[in-house]
């Protein structure tokens, strides 16, 4: 129980080097598992163990996230909304409902709602780390 509570913690929360503060202001933990529906262990194809963790991530209008990265690979399909991700120096890119991609990993981004209705992204982790998952970028001097 303390694992899936530390997992649900590392969906809201970045961790970096000991700390946290909010990544994203409002998320809501679908599924954290490392078993199929039939109970059987997910398996990489070398036979590593594999965690997958889901969850809906919700903008507001006007509100962006914490700049943060991805220690694990992460897809993001866009249920409501559009949400623009600004990259810094990689330039912005904006995604509308029915928009499929793999965010970056090695990339501060973060993610703005530039629009008149929230943005709803289902957020999935492969090879899920509640410390990997979504890191956030240490303050700015």
């Amino acid at each position: 129980m303390r694992g899936v509570a530390w997992v649900a913690f590392g969906l809201m929360w970045g961790v970096v080097e000991g700390w946290a503060e909010p990544a994203y202001q409002n998320v809501k933990p679908l599924l954290d598992t490392s078993k199929t529906i039939l109970d059987e262990p997910l398996r990489k194809p070398n036979g590593a163990p594999l965690v997958l963790s889901s969850s809906i991530v919700t903008i507001p209008p006007g509100e962006e996230s914490a700049w943060h990265k991805h220690g694990v690979p992460m897809y993001a399909y866009i249920l409501a909304g559009e949400v623009t991700v600004d990259y810094g120096e990689k330039g912005l890119r904006t995604f509308g409902p029915g928009t499929a991609f793999v965010e970056a990993m090695d990339h501060w981004h973060r993610g703005i709602n530039r629009g008149q209705e929230p943005v709803r992204i289902l957020v999935v982790y492969w090879d899920a780390d509640a410390t990997r998952n979504v890191i956030v970028r240490p303050a700015q001097p």
